[in-house]
């Protein structure tokens, strides 16, 4: 079986420090959470900002602060969100990638979430991935739903998406598909060709979802923005839920990539750190 890369999402959308003391909100803090995942066996971080009180930000600045402070502390692969938080406009969801991160996310289709619509219709798709490839950032194919993966297959058609590229099944949000082994099987089963992949289980699927993709040879995405818990009413730090699928996959025979194994099976370069001013120059 291939060595096994663990996505660790730390912060998220969604989450107040009210909910969870573990939540990373400043630079500081992402840094230092940074250094403590790649311990535990991550190799990418997927990265959502706050402001210092909290509220969701996709200013160039903030994300620039974040950067530079994950890559002074790890050498993790950075991947920004360009999903932002429900109402950002698809301009501020994507304006962080002029940093040039190694990864940014793309999700194939709007969703609904819990109450709200996660909006991201063909135009929008086609807007931010006209600026990841402006800025030389690879996709990661965020997939809620099976037709989401229609939607990926319709954008490699018009020219405006390459495959293959490695795709985020995003399952147990509510409005989304479930969490279940069949589920993830099917959709496994319909991935264009050559694509790598990893599951995110939301809330309690976390771990099953994880353990399915131990199994499977797939990949596995943790972290607090999908799942506060490390077990009923205990709070879970990112770091411990890296752990976790580390010491299981040791269990079934798989090593976990180190962040340079990750980018050579995923076809990356590796970046150095990016200054605020450096970036918002560069064409």
């Amino acid at each position: 079986m291939q060595p096994l890369i663990i996505t660790v999402a730390p912060t998220g959308a969604e989450l107040t420090v009210d909910q969870t003391p573990h939540l990373p909100i400043t630079p500081q803090q992402l840094g230092a959470v940074a250094a403590k995942v790649q311990e535990a066996g991550a190799s990418i971080i997927h990265v959502h900002c706050r402001n210092d009180d909290g509220t969701n930000t996709h200013s160039v600045e903030r994300f620039a602060a974040a950067y530079d402070a994950i890559r002074a502390s790890s050498d993790l692969i950075v991947q920004f969100s360009t999903g932002g938080a429900i109402g950002m406009t698809p301009k501020e969801r994507a304006a962080p990638l002029q940093l040039r991160p190694e990864m940014g996310s793309l999700t194939c289709g709007t969703v609904n979430f819990g109450d709200d619509v996660f909006e991201n219709s063909f135009p929008i798709m086609r807007g931010i991935l006209t600026e990841m490839k402006r800025y030389d950032v690879r996709p990661e194919l965020e997939i809620f739903d099976k037709g989401h993966l229609s939607n990926a297959r319709r954008l490699e058609r018009e020219g405006i998406l390459e495959l293959p590229q490695h795709v985020d099944f995003v399952l147990g949000v509510p409005g989304g598909l479930d969490a279940t082994v069949q589920n993830l099987a099917d959709l496994v089963d319909n991935l264009p060709t050559g694509c790598t992949w990893s599951v995110a289980g939301i809330g309690r699927a976390q771990l099953p979802m994880a353990l399915a993709a131990v199994a499977m040879d797939g990949h596995v995405r943790v972290g607090l923005e999908d799942n506060i818990y490390y077990s009923r009413g205990r709070l879970a730090s990112n770091e411990e839920l890296v752990a976790r699928v580390r010491r299981i996959a040791a269990e079934a025979g798989r090593e976990v990539c180190t962040p340079s194994q990750a980018r050579a099976l995923l076809g990356l370069i590796h970046r150095e750190a990016v200054a605020t001013g450096e970036a918002a120059s560069r064409p």
